[in-house]
């Protein structure tokens, strides 16, 4: 397939040909939340994800129209972030790559390292520099080097859905048939082993089936998607269809647009809400046709997971570090493909201004607690890749870029 041909074929896949009917409920809800402010909220730690307490998930007031006193940022600057991140943390050798864990060393984890692999799509997608696919290609090269290429061995079902995603994307842009070789072949085994008709439907987070997540549901709806648009196989689609029913219907409050974190194999849900799950379930409804759902969503992560406009600081170390690049992914490309640019851009742009401004003029590494200043020590490349993702997927200010289906 042409890189041509290939673009065209991923970029397809934001606007689905089915639209679905949506509920009044959505609507009204929505109409509520415009129409009264939010309170703050406490909320108990989260046995499901494995990241350290702290402030990732605080949820707080969101004030998205507060005016950023410091310049916009520019493309420029989104070039600038990402590529001091690949100065900091990308290594390769004999064809391989990887990104270190730390600016000490050692290899960041499986999850983590896929996801900063969608992080380089992200710069591809913004910028066409087809050196950032032979950056991905390296990447892939050195994934499967470390993690082979059946990815069984990992408990974590959540963890193979989003290196399925990554797979996936980078297939769609390529033609590659390796890329969607990998993406099918462990999808295809991940939801063997963790689909069940338990609690009525959905994925099992890990092997040890004790409870459906959030954080697998969403990342394989959106799989599965994909896949189906590379294969052609409505059978991945109709997964894809299933997968977001069950989270819409188990995780999902109308009401509000909380994304719960999970439900346990006794019944009981976990009402803590994380930006990634935010963002995997705004990409999953865009994906599949439901926008009422997806901008409900969208609206609770700015009014109510963020503080003064800003997405809850996250520590670097643990799995939060890069939640918020996630949630932004998704909810800017839903945001530019339904045109709710009005809703939702001043945010986000006021997001990415902070994540500059928050960068250490050193090396222009940002960590994840903009707009509090980048400190002058050891950084963590899942912690930085947030603040790179939201550059790459946010169009500044006065200077607009096509939207990424044109």
């Amino acid at each position: 397939m042409g890189l041509a041909n290939a673009v065209e074929k991923w970029h397809g896949w934001l606007l689905p040909n089915r639209v679905s009917g949506t509920r009044s409920g959505i609507r009204a809800a929505l109409g509520r939340i415009a129409m009264k402010p939010v309170s703050h909220q406490s909320q108990s730690p989260l046995p499901g994800r494995r990241f350290p307490a702290g402030g990732v998930a605080v949820l707080c007031l969101a004030m998205a129209g507060t005016a950023m006193t410091a310049r916009a940022f520019t493309e420029a600057d989104a070039d600038t972030l990402f590529e001091a991140h690949g100065k900091a943390f990308y290594r390769e050798e004999n064809g391989r790559a990887w990104f270190r864990e730390s600016t000490d060393g050692g290899k960041v984890s499986y999850w983590m390292r896929a996801e900063q692999m969608e992080m380089v799509l992200d710069a591809y997608e913004r910028t066409r520099n087809e050196r950032y696919l032979g950056m991905f290609g390296h990447l892939f090269r050195g994934f499967l080097a470390d993690h082979g290429e059946n990815w069984a061995h990992n408990d974590f079902n959540d963890d193979i859905m989003w290196m399925a995603i990554a797979s996936a994307r980078a297939h769609l842009l390529t033609g590659d048939r390796d890329y969607l070789r990998a993406a099918k072949t462990n999808f295809d085994l991940c939801y063997g082993r963790a689909q069940s008709e338990d609690l009525g439907g959905g994925l099992w987070w890990k092997t040890d089936n004790r409870s459906k997540n959030a954080c697998v549901n969403g990342p394989g709806a959106i799989a599965a998607f994909l896949l189906g648009k590379a294969t052609g196989e409505e059978a991945y689609t109709e997964k894809a269809r299933d997968l977001f029913r069950w989270l819409r219907e188990t995780l999902f409050d109308p009401e509000t647009g909380r994304v719960s974190d999970n439900i346990r194999l006794d019944g009981r849900v976990n009402r803590m809400a994380l930006t990634y799950n935010q963002g995997t379930f705004v990409g999953a409804a865009n994906l599949l046709g439901f926008p009422d759902e997806a901008r409900l969503a969208a609206t609770f992560t700015m009014n109510s997971l963020c503080r003064d406009g800003f997405f809850p600081p996250a520590g670097e170390k643990g799995d939060g570090g890069g939640f918020n690049g996630i949630g932004a992914r998704w909810i800017a490309r839903f945001m530019y493909e339904r045109g709710e640019e009005a809703a939702f851009e001043p945010w986000l742009r006021k997001n990415a201004n902070a994540a500059w401004e928050a960068r250490r003029r050193s090396d222009n590494l940002c960590w994840p607690r903009w707009p509090i200043a980048t400190p002058p020590d050891r950084r963590y490349s899942w912690g930085c890749s947030s603040a790179v993702v939201l550059l790459q997927v946010v169009r500044p200010s006065g200077n607009p870029r096509p939207a990424s289906t044109e």
